[in-house]
């Protein structure tokens, strides 16, 4: 939690931890909802306490379709204004997103002094909280901006009033202290934000090109907040990624190098977890870090196998690697925390999923499995050659056990002979030193 956030109580300054606040959170079970209305609170338990509040008490109704003044029927929203005076709670949390007018009409309802926040609002705080590097930051920022912007009359006031002190869903416009914000100087802000973010797309975008210049075979981790990717990058790379029992924990994607038994170097990526109902907003706002996954070779899609919830979790995933264009790029599903698991249960998992690895990133159960299948995919768009290098080319011996897989290696009088699978960036530079004008032969066998 940032030192920063403060709450106001009896005139004196205490740290946001320190003070937690009260929600109430509620639900609606409409048909045909992919998630149960249960597990969909209890994800929103985890992200109102990831964000610093204590759940009192919950309320559900179940709704062929949202009411458009109130989101529930008028006399759920009455009841909820009883439930929050009850346990004298601070907000009430709707899981769904509300619309501008359902918001101020809720506001009225039920109490002025009680904040009125959607799944939205609280992921998107959730992420101010965690963003640490200056992009991180901007991007929350640029997310935070465009969801407002529909929301000035309604809620822009209600968030950025001295009423609201500190606490959930009160960092948006951090940094700010301007009391009434007009759309003009959202539209302002919103596009400078996009033009600092520009540049340093840019920047991200050309340290991309060097590392696919590079011929380097790249991995990218995406799966459900908490699966354990950033668990798993520290466990194939001794990296040194924050890794907390935590949504969203991570917010800024981070390369590490790792080298194939063979002695070839790959790069693997953590990146943002992803979550069910994931803001469009923070897609879009998000673009230059989920890039990371689009421009992969290959995805390890990490999957908690101990959460009862992985087969939606699963699918969430999918759908969002779709919106992102990312569904044809090769990928391997790796089912981690494993050794919490029974044996039956590890079993029904491969039944279902005969070509996942299950792992735990925490013992290093399967690491091995894993390993080998990433080295798989990463010979097989290889091409197969075989080449006799001078000896004064010496430096192009080298290149070849730093990005190619050599298959066998032998000192001849003329130079070095190599057979090898090579990446298709390097094939020209290998060309000139074929034997036997041998033709460069795909795929490569697995």
């Amino acid at each position: 939690m940032e030192e920063f956030a403060t709450v106001l109580t009896k005139g004196a300054r205490t740290t946001f931890e320190e003070q937690r606040e009260r929600a109430i959170l509620v639900g609606v079970d409409r048909p045909n909802q992919k998630w149960s209305l249960e597990s969909s609170l209890a994800e929103l338990e985890r992200l109102a306490d990831t964000a610093g509040a204590d759940t009192v008490a919950r309320t559900t109704q179940k709704l062929e379709s949202p009411n458009p003044r109130t989101f529930v029927g008028t006399g759920k929203a009455e009841e909820i204004a009883q439930l929050a005076r009850s346990y004298s709670a601070d907000l009430v949390i709707f899981d769904d997103e509300l619309t501008p007018s359902q918001q101020s009409n809720l506001e009225k309802t039920i109490d002025k002094s009680i904040k009125i926040i959607d799944r939205t609002a609280l992921i998107l705080d959730i992420f101010a909280l965690h963003a640490t590097s200056k992009e991180g930051r901007l991007q929350v920022r640029l997310a935070q901006n465009q969801y407002l912007y529909p929301r000035l009359r309604g809620m822009w006031a209600h968030l950025a009033s001295n009423r609201m002190g500190g606490g959930v869903g009160s960092r948006f416009g951090e940094g700010e202290s301007q009391l009434e914000v007009d759309r003009r100087m959202v539209r302002k802000r919103i596009t400078s934000i996009k033009r600092e973010l520009a540049h340093l797309s840019n920047v991200r975008s050309l340290q991309r090109e060097e590392r696919y210049a590079s011929g380097m075979f790249r991995v990218a981790l995406a799966g459900y907040t908490n699966a354990g990717k950033s668990s798993l990058i520290n466990r194939l790379c001794n990296a040194d990624v924050l890794s907390y029992d935590k949504l969203f924990a991570t917010l800024d994607s981070t390369t590490r190098k790792f080298e194939l038994p063979e002695g070839r170097e790959i790069t693997v990526t953590d990146t943002v977890g992803f979550i069910q109902k994931l803001p469009t907003t923070l897609i879009e706002a998000f673009k230059s870090t989920l890039d990371e996954i689009t421009g992969a070779n290959l995805i390890l899609h990490v999957i908690d196998a101990a959460s009862s919830e992985r087969d939606s979790q699963r699918e969430a995933v999918e759908e969002t690697l779709e919106q992102i264009k990312a569904q044809s790029i090769p990928r391997i599903e790796v089912f981690n925390k494993c050794d919490v698991l029974s044996k039956e249960e590890a079993a029904a998992i491969r039944g279902r999923h005969p070509q996942a690895i299950l792992i735990s990133a925490k013992t290093g159960e399967g690491i091995d499995e894993l390993i080998k299948r990433i080295a798989q995919a990463a010979s097989s768009a290889d091409t197969h050659m075989s080449v006799l290098i001078p000896y004064e080319k010496g430096a192009l011996v080298a290149k070849a056990h730093e990005r190619c897989h050599i298959v066998s290696e032998s000192h001849e009088e003329q130079g070095t002979s190599l057979t090898m699978f090579v990446p298709k960036s390097y094939v020209s530079s290998f060309e000139p030193y074929l034997r036997d004008d041998e033709k460069p032969q795909q795929p490569c066998p697995q």
